[in-house]
């Protein structure tokens, strides 16, 4: 008995010594990738926004929603304006949407660069609405509690830590060509409900309180905030904060 504990306490340290230098390896590669993408946004003429990405590390507060869905609960979403199938991505996907070529704006390439990113970590499972011509037109992860050491890992503090019963949707992007046209909502709705497959009941996810858009994309794929993450950079130091509150106070 007393050897077989030994033996689990040394099975024990050795997971957290390998989880913790996973979580290590995944940070530096997560410092490494934004410094690139830096680096690429000051070769393709976008100065200005590698300055603000810096500045705004440097000093800056912000505030975020935190939306939530109930799986339990039965839920219709809207029709988009094209017939969409939602799965997850395959190596055979056509992800040329993400290419930030010449031309772009400051905006769409930086959000482009982090889509890339994400695609990068490995991190959850992504699905992809499919447009009638076999081209994604929406894109998404779902991430599980099993995830939460890599979550972090990755994004620091920014997400409160899953629950059993939780799953995080992040990385919500709809290509240029198809937008206006109620893909997110729709696209949003399913991919939600493929949470439940990884044993979620609640899927929550997280926009800039500014952009009404997507804040709005968000209520109509059924979910309603919950949470206000309030973030404060200073000298690259991000502290961040959760507050409880009511749909009404939105």
């Amino acid at each position: 008995m007393f050897l077989a504990s030994c033996s689990d306490a040394k099975y024990a340290r050795f997971l957290l010594r390998r989880l913790t230098l996973r979580g290590a390896a995944d940070q530096l590669r997560g410092y490494a990738s934004r410094a690139l993408d830096l680096v690429r946004l000051v070769l393709a003429g976008n100065a200005a926004k590698a300055l603000w990405a810096v500045t705004y590390r440097m000093y800056s507060d912000s505030t975020s929603l935190g939306l939530r869905r109930d799986l339990a609960v039965p839920f219709t979403g809207p029709a988009a304006k094209i017939p969409i199938t939602v799965r997850p991505l395959t190596a055979a996907d056509d992800l040329s949407a993400l290419d930030p070529k010449p031309g772009l704006s400051a905006d769409e390439r930086l959000w482009r660069l982090a889509q890339l990113r994400l695609l990068r970590s490995g991190l959850g499972i992504c699905y992809v609405a499919i447009a009638p011509e076999g081209k994604p037109c929406y894109m998404q992860w779902v991430m599980s509690s099993s995830e939460n050491a890599r979550l972090r890992a990755v994004f620091g503090n920014l997400y409160p830590s899953l629950g059993p019963d939780e799953a995080l949707l992040e990385g919500a992007y709809t290509p240029e060509a198809y937008r206006g046209r109620g893909i997110m909502g729709a696209a949003m709705t399913q991919v939600a409900e493929r949470a439940g497959e990884v044993g979620a009941r609640w899927v929550i996810t997280f926009v800039d309180e500014q952009n009404q858009g997507s804040v709005k994309g968000c209520i109509r794929a059924g979910f309603a905030p919950y949470l206000r993450r309030r973030e404060r950079f200073r000298l690259f130091y991000r502290q961040v904060t959760f507050d409880l509150i009511q749909p009404a106070a939105v």
